[in-house]
């Protein structure tokens, strides 16, 4: 079996910015189980491993665009206190996060993130903390399987023993 649309994908993998320095790992760790297809993971990863089976190996470099994007200044937002629900300002801090709406689409659900807090406004961005950033990964492929039913209905992985939401 080779990794394609609707495989379950286990793999083992290190991510490192382009100085080398590790951002995320499995290792030690259990690997991680994806559902390829269903965009579980980075583009370009995935695109990387289709067609790759147990035991291969994969060092890719995934471009800002495969990736978690390039910085888009429409969501660096500088939001009025005002606009906030008073029970939810006290919790406004660097590092905090909150889903509203795109700035421009009003049916799209964007990850805010607080940068600071000023005296009558929050500065937030929604763009991801590796936006800009080549993302080096170093994969290893530990299993592969067909996905089940549930899984294909769900879009995403069932852990042993089956539905775990």
């Amino acid at each position: 079996m080779k990794i394609g649309q609707d495989v379950v994908a286990t793999i083992h993998y290190t991510l490192r910015d382009p100085e080398g320095e590790i951002l995320d790992s499995s290792s030690g760790a259990d690997p991680l189980a994806y559902l390829h297809g269903h965009g579980q993971i980075v583009v370009g990863l995935e695109r990387a491993l289709a067609g790759k089976g147990v035991g291969d190996k994969v060092d890719v470099v995934v471009s800002p665009e495969d990736g978690y994007g390039t910085h888009d200044d429409s969501l660096d937002l500088a939001i009025p206190k005002t606009a906030f629900p008073d029970e939810m300002l006290g919790q406004l801090e660097p590092s905090v996060q909150f889903v509203a709406e795109h700035p421009a689409d009003d049916d799209q659900m964007v990850m805010y993130t607080v940068l600071g807090v000023e005296e009558e406004r929050v500065l937030v961005t929604g763009n991801h903390p590796l936006a800009d950033t080549p993302l080096h990964f170093n994969v290893e492929v530990k299993e592969l399987r067909a996905a089940s039913a549930e899984e294909l209905e769900h879009g995403h992985v069932h852990g042993p023993g089956g539905h775990h939401h």
